[in-house]
């Protein structure tokens, strides 16, 4: 039922977008038959750029995920600490990612570095904020009976805290992943010589409108599949440390 929904949901979009494209012009708004066979045309092209934005996407979002773990459980487990850190990283994040990228194509040229960095900067802040809510949600009762028992501070993390905050950090991974994936594209808009992003570029100076929506198609099943991905992960995570989806729903409820 759920996928008939879709399915109807999908075909509807299709449908209004075929319609609309008969009230203006191709250059502003091509039907969707149109880009459909532009994504063909241009599959070579597109493909390339593909594998270059996502190996950008990968090792962003792997870096910035790794970042943001570390740094979270470092503050999860001191006040101090988030007292002194978390207004800066809160700042950092509300800097326009885009006003960056040209600093980071001086210092780390026109190769992946620039990108992957603007990658992780994005998809850092999700994972570190879940980290710190997930591995600090835990029961005090549960912290003094490991404490009686003469737990270490490791002992406690791996049995006690992190299975409590797991649910939390891969929520954050979920969020982390299309965050990294809007970042390298945003890179790429202002380095703008390879990847999806740079294509668009250039089909935006050609006024290849055609080009320009088959490109943000794939960009966009990229993402829907990278987040698959990641939900795939989480479930088998979850069920491996005996952790049900209800179990998560229950925690970010509160319940």
């Amino acid at each position: 039922m759920l996928n008939a929904t879709r399915t109807a949901v999908l075909v509807a979009a299709l449908l209004v977008w075929h319609l609309a494209s008969l009230a203006t012009s191709p250059l502003i708004l091509p039907a969707p038959a149109l880009v459909a066979a532009q994504l063909v045309q241009s599959w070579g092209l597109i493909a390339t750029n593909l594998w270059i934005t996502l190996a950008e996407i990968v090792l962003g979002f792997v870096a910035g995920s790794a970042i943001g773990f570390v740094t979270g459980t470092v503050i999860a487990h001191s006040r101090r600490l988030d007292g002194v850190l978390r207004p800066y990283i809160a700042t950092s994040q509300a800097v326009p990612k885009a006003a960056l990228a040209p600093l980071f194509v001086l210092w780390l040229g026109f190769g992946l570095g620039p990108k992957v960095t603007i990658a992780a900067l994005i998809s850092f802040f999700p994972l570190l904020e879940n980290t710190i809510v997930g591995l600090r949600r835990v029961d005090p009762d549960a912290l003094k009976l490991f404490a009686s028992l003469g737990a270490s501070p490791w002992q406690v993390f791996v049995k006690l805290r992190l299975p409590h905050g797991l649910p939390y950090i891969l929520t954050g991974l979920k969020v982390g992943v299309v965050f990294a994936t809007v970042g390298a594209v945003i890179a790429e808009f202002v380095t703008a010589n390879k990847g999806l992003g740079a294509v668009i570029m250039q089909a935006q100076g050609n006024f290849d409108t055609r080009l320009m929506f088959a490109v943000i198609i794939v960009l966009t099943v990229m993402g829907v599949l990278l987040y698959e991905v990641v939900q795939q992960v989480e479930r088998r995570v979850l069920r491996a440390w005996n952790l049900g989806e209800g179990e998560l729903d229950n925690r970010h409820t509160g319940t």
